[in-house]
């Protein structure tokens, strides 16, 4: 498509309905997982307070990502994977390596860290591997027998969840209201600079961002008159995150920076706070939270299972032209359900190996490169005539979409760096 769709419904936005807000706390809490639960905490035990304004910004960031994919998919009444595409056949490309290595990797990832906080709070019951499998199938069966409107109510249930425990344990923990106050104020530490550009581009999702049009147009909004209410529901979403990361960061602050304490690496630091909990407020605090991290990574499986299968089915409709998928049809689909069995079976042999390096640091890089793609992708598209007037992108969408593809360039670059060569 090389020139903007004519659209002959309305433009005005409908009232915004508060009770329509979904896909984007889909979005956000597919986004968040425990290793980002993770990232913050090990942000406020190694820096205190400093770093709040970095994972406020990267909150920012991705409310621009998500509302520039929304905006696309609503002003055009055309996917994601459609643009993508128009900029040349280098993206499909891509986009299929992509996605399958991600998806092989990332489901392993997804299970075995929806399975830890089971482990912990069931010591003498399955071992972790058989927890993996058990949220692993859990997730297929939730997506293969419902649509989006049962995952959107599933997905809030765990947002709820999630919200409620990690905000309500940064409470009893104690914020310093001075010192998160002033931690708003842009300041690097000493050494922090690529750890800093790394909790701004890890905060809330990577390729689960591309899934937010999808996930809009299955809740039925589509034409750019609900392009208000994408952003009222996106804003909202990501606000919320962004309470829950410095609640998070608050923890780290308080818990661990003030006892001089250094978490894990990896989804596995999430058990040290549960057991710092315990030591500080007894067992039924460190359960409570163990339930918060059960919710924030079983969310993801959930939300990954649905809306990258989502682009997966656009994908395939879109190299076999003669089989291009309706939105209302996609969720039945073979494609669909071809990635979601991807997803789920292949990815539980990883569960075998203790220590799965190479697969790993492949979904390090994957993951570094879809973020500056989808970024800058996005600058490239809403600066066109692929979009009206109207909807092309102002000065402040500009500056975050390209700021942000910059920023995630050089953690690329870093990630790459990094490799044990």
């Amino acid at each position: 498509m090389t020139e903007a769709q004519e659209v002959t419904e309305p433009t005005e936005p409908p009232k915004a309905r508060w009770r329509l807000i979904g896909p984007g706390l889909v979005v956000a809490a597919t986004g968040v997982g425990a290793g980002d639960l993770v990232a913050t905490a090990v942000a406020g035990e190694r820096y205190g307070y400093t770093l709040v304004w970095a994972a406020v910004l990267g909150c920012l960031i991705k409310i621009s990502l998500a509302e520039a994919t929304g905006r696309w998919h609503l002003a055009t009444g055309t996917t994601i994977f459609e643009g993508w595409r128009s900029l040349g056949r280098w993206t499909v490309g891509y986009f299929a390596v992509y996605v399958t290595v991600w998806g092989f990797v990332y489901g392993a990832t997804a299970m075995s860290a929806s399975a830890m906080p089971l482990v912990a709070l069931w010591p003498d019951g399955p071992s972790l591997r058989t927890w993996g499998i058990v949220t692993g199938l859990l997730g297929l069966v939730c997506v293969w027998f419902n649509r989006y409107a049962v995952v959107e109510k599933l997905m809030m249930g765990f947002v709820g969840v999630m919200f409620l425990v990690v905000v309500g344990v940064a409470i009893r923990v104690g914020p310093d209201t001075a010192a998160l106050g002033a931690g708003l104020l842009p300041v690097l530490p000493d050494g922090s600079v690529l750890y800093t550009l790394g909790l701004i581009g890890g905060v809330g999702g990577t390729i689960t961002l591309a899934a937010y049009g999808y996930w809009v147009t299955a809740k039925g909004w589509a034409g750019p008159r609900w392009i208000p209410m994408m952003r009222l529901d996106n804003r909202t979403a990501y606000a919320t995150t962004g309470i829950f990361v410095i609640a998070m960061l608050v923890i780290g602050a308080e818990l661990l920076n003030s006892a001089e304490i250094a978490l894990a690496s990896g989804d596995r630091g999430l058990l040290d706070v549960g057991d710092i909990l315990e030591d500080r407020f007894g067992a039924a605090t460190a359960n409570l939270f163990l339930v918060g991290f059960f919710a924030a990574s079983f969310s993801s499986v959930i939300g990954v299972w649905h809306g990258v299968s989502l682009l997966f089915t656009d994908f395939v409709g879109h190299v076999r032209p003669d089989r291009v998928i309706p939105p209302e049809d996609r969720e039945r689909s073979w494609p669909f359900r071809a990635y979601l069995l991807w997803l789920t079976f292949p990815p539980m042999g990883l569960l075998w190996l203790d220590e799965p390096i190479g697969l790993i640091l492949t979904y390090g890089v994957l993951g570094a490169f879809f973020m500056p793609f989808l970024a800058l992708t996005l600058f490239w598209l809403l600066n066109t005539s692929r979009v009206t007037t109207q909807w092309r992108n102002g000065p402040v969408s500009n500056l975050m979409l390209l700021g942000s593809g910059v920023l995630f360039l050089v953690l690329c670059v870093q990630q790459i760096r990094d490799l044990p060569w």
